[in-house]
């Protein structure tokens, strides 16, 4: 199979105006938010940009909670455990362990913050416990509504600090690239200085401008709407990622793609952002059966309903199979109406609008791409590979999740490593270890790729590197995706398939990270985590290791094994 080329930047038309920041961060959710509050208070002026409004950031779908050892009786020691196992061997240690030790600290801050947590009968912070987790560690809001309140409380302490001239909040804006300086001896992109973006609508600045700053920090979320459905919200098209690889920087665990195992299903055809049946559900006990009503899951792993996501999505997927079905049931009955109704109220209301009682009714259910473990590869304090190029939060491979993110990690990972990054960027900064520079085009073809063709790609990744992969379907994806024009904007007039613009620009983005996915699964010959190989089914200790991705100077995608720092 050929090499896979990808252009280096996005076609769009020269920037129209210019800003400058000591800092922006690119995101809304909590990540996003984190970083750019904790900024304001040590940069002179830090600018942040969000592609819808601040509060459509993917972490207000988030249900089940923040994991965090808040329990005397808990214990850090064992949360990493806890994450180790379920990474698959593939964590980097000391990352799990920033993770943990620093984890409760960051959520006592978001109290502080104004965020409003469930509380126990005595008054403290009522804990729940999902699957992987062997200790009530789970911090829940609203019953399952978590990250609708952490993003109302981190959106209220931005709103009431608009009027501070230290921070710019600039709504309706898709980043296209992120901007770097003059290329090294190797041939790679220089420094990162900033971003263009295209603000749509609203604001005084229209179209398509540049934003310089000396640090930039991506916090886009996932890849959802790489697949023909997810639980990812409209805007997750792999933004992020896709500008990082652009502009130099390494990917790493791209091929761990999480599938939620309990995702409402509504038929072969559907497609979208589908809704969510939180883990938490089973935590509190809800059972799994199959349509012919038995329960499968206490014969596949030891934690039976609370084992690990790819267990119970591989699972799944398996006993549909065997009773000729493509759903199974989830089964709460037996916890009771009223507390159904008061411990998930959100889910107990999005059922109901399908016709679903989750009090009375079986929910037929069935995996759904919900989360990237993978994504630009940063160090513990958010660097990556670019000079002044940082990542946090799910556009991010810190190296906590491996090869499968541990429930509820992953709120608690942007705050943490978005927290760290932006304490290091003020460092930086200030002391003038990154200053401005001037950004110059990289050279090559600019792609676009038309919006009428994302319906293709998202099927060609479904069936390719989906829940179940293999060899064949993998080189049948990256044969179709090779053929994709991506060049819709070259001819003028009439003869144009596209024009620059956002559907195109998140469609290229698309296509450049499926071709990533579709690569990178294909050179990892086995199964581990969220990457199953139906002809490669078990792990294989020769893989211990991180598959790193990026463009090389002609635009050559490079796939290189890499070890991952203390995994022997």
């Amino acid at each position: 199979m050929p090499g896979v080329r990808l252009a280096a930047r996005l076609a769009a038309p020269a920037p129209g105006w210019t800003i400058r920041a000591d800092a922006i961060v690119v995101g809304s959710g909590i990540a996003g938010l984190t970083a750019a509050l904790e900024l304001r208070t040590r940069v002179p002026h830090v600018l942040l940009v969000t592609k819808g409004q601040l509060v459509s950031g993917s972490t207000v779908w988030a249900q089940g909670g923040i994991a965090a050892v808040l329990d005397p009786a808990d214990s850090t020691s064992a949360h990493l455990e806890d994450t180790l196992v379920a990474g698959g061997g593939l964590c980097d240690p000391a990352a799990v362990e920033v993770l943990v030790t620093e984890g409760p600290a960051r959520v006592r801050e978001l109290v502080r913050r104004g965020a409003l947590f469930d509380l126990a009968p005595d008054g403290e912070i009522a804990l729940t416990r999902e699957g992987g987790h062997h200790a009530d560690r789970i911090v829940h809001a609203g019953g399952d509504a978590t990250g609708a309140e952490v993003s109302r409380a981190l959106v209220a302490q931005l709103e009431a600090v608009r009027d501070d001239p230290g921070i710019e909040v600039v709504e309706h804006a898709l980043v296209l690239d992120v901007l770097t300086g003059p290329p090294g001896p190797d041939g790679q992109p220089g420094a990162a200085c900033g971003v263009t973006l295209h603000v749509i609508g609203e604001g005084s600045r229209d179209g398509v401008g540049a934003a310089l700053a000396p640090a930039v920090v991506l916090a886009t979320g996932g890849i959802g709407q790489v697949f023909r459905s997810s639980t990812n919200p409209a805007q997750a098209t792999g933004d992020g990622m896709a500008a990082a690889l652009r502009a130099g920087a390494v990917l790493g665990d791209v091929e761990f793609v999480q599938f939620h195992p309990t995702v409402l299903w509504l038929g072969a055809n559907v497609k979208g952002q589908l809704t969510l049946i939180s883990e938490a559900v089973r935590g509190e006990g809800a059972l799994l059966l199959d349509t012919d009503g038995a329960r499968f899951m206490p014969a596949v792993h030891p934690m039976a309903e609370l084992a690990p996501r790819d267990v119970v999505a591989h699972a799944i997927v398996r006993q549909a199979a065997a009773t000729s079905s493509d759903h199974v049931l989830l089964d709460a009955r037996h916890l009771g109406a009223d507390f159904l109704r008061t411990r998930f109220p959100t889910i107990h209301e999005r059922l109901l609008e399908h016709g679903i009682d989750l009090t009375t009714d079986l929910v037929p259910v069935a995996p759904a791409q919900h989360y990237h473990s993978g994504g630009v590869v940063t160090d513990l304090v958010g660097r990556t590979s670019v000079r002044g190029l940082y990542a946090a939060g799910e556009a991010a491979c810190t190296g906590v999740h491996g090869a499968n993110r541990l429930a509820s990690n992953s709120l608690l990972e942007g705050l943490v490593f978005a927290h760290r990054a932006a304490r290091d960027i003020a460092e930086r900064v200030g002391a003038g270890g990154l200053t401005q520079a001037e950004p110059v085009e990289r050279p090559g073809a600019a792609a676009l790729v038309a919006a009428a063709t994302r319906s293709r790609i998202q099927r060609v990744a479904s069936d390719g590197p989906g829940v179940l992969r293999s060899a064949e379907g993998l080189r049948a994806a990256a044969e179709v995706l090779a053929k994709v024009r991506t060049d819709a904007h070259a001819e003028s007039g009439a003869g144009a398939v596209a024009d620059p613009q956002a559907a195109e620009w998140e469609t290229t983005n698309v296509h450049q990270v499926a071709s990533v996915l579709t690569a990178v699964s294909l050179a990892r010959t086995e199964s581990r985590g969220g990457h199953f190989r139906t002809d490669h089914p078990a792990p294989d200790d020769r893989w211990r290791l991180r598959l790193e991705a990026r463009l090389d100077a002609s635009g050559t995608l490079e796939v290189t094994p890499a070890p991952i720092p203390g995994v022997g």
